[in-house]
């Protein structure tokens, strides 16, 4: 059974960072796509950002430039660096495969950036 458990977020300040992490368990990691997905309040779940098995990364245009999706297969776990946080980037924090075509989520991690 798959087991995905993000941790990492926190309230920051505009302009701070933060880092988040996705451990990841039945599945064989080294061979998915896995990718950072968030949901703000009202709002539908979007993809933030996504990291092939070559390394290969992809992101939002929203997040382009301040946040960087990586990866550690020996760990089973992704990462994603959030720098110069805006108050449109709080939201709850997911990680799973990509492209996510069935299958459960973890319960996410919180961000929160005030102005």
């Amino acid at each position: 059974q798959v087991q995905l458990v993000e941790s990492g977020g926190g309230l920051v300040q505009a302009g701070g960072s933060l880092r988040l992490s996705c451990a990841a368990s039945g599945i064989i990691f080294s061979k998915k796509a896995m990718a950072w997905y968030r949901q703000a309040p009202g709002k539908q779940r979007e993809l933030v950002a996504h990291i092939a098995t070559d390394g290969t990364t992809t992101y939002a245009d929203s997040v382009k430039g301040r946040f960087t999706i990586s990866r550690d297969n020996a760990r089973n776990t992704v990462y994603l660096q959030m720098n110069s946080l805006k108050p449109e980037d709080t939201a709850v924090y997911y990680c799973n495969d990509y492209p996510h075509v069935f299958g459960s989520w973890g319960r996410g991690t919180q961000v929160t950036v005030s102005s």
